[in-house]
């Protein structure tokens, strides 16, 4: 029945996750939000910051979505193992919820697209 939403909604999950994960890089890098704990310059968290501020503002644009989707799921599984596993096996209990949500969701966009509404969809046409 509602079928018909799926590919303009993929494209909503993309630009909204792109949006939440540009704002990870704009905090860590840019100050703004301002994050309660900011990353030390040239640490791991902080080369993360590069990925998640160019990275997330490609993923908003839908462009080079599945390439870009690809290196940041990576990034996520690699941030959830590195920072958030050893706390604990749980996800609820090392913070790392939204580490692997992120994942799961780049990873769908890798294999599904980026839907009608981003610029990689313009470039076919």
């Amino acid at each position: 029945m509602f079928d018909f939403l799926a590919p303009r909604m993929l494209s909503v999950l993309r630009i909204m996750a792109g949006l939440l994960f540009l704002e990870h890089g704009t905090g860590k890098l840019l100050g703004f939000p301002l994050l309660a704990r900011v990353p030390e310059v040239g640490s791991l968290s902080w080369i993360g910051g590069f990925g998640e501020l160019i990275g997330g503002a490609l993923i908003v644009l839908g462009l080079f979505s599945r390439p870009v989707a690809f290196l940041l799921a990576g990034e996520m599984a690699v941030g959830y193992f590195a920072e958030h596993f050893p706390r604990s096996f749980f996800p609820a209990l090392n913070g790392g919820d939204a580490a692997v949500l992120y994942c799961f969701v780049f990873l769908m966009i890798f294999c599904a697209g980026p839907g009608p509404w981003s610029l990689d969809a313009l470039r076919r046409r």
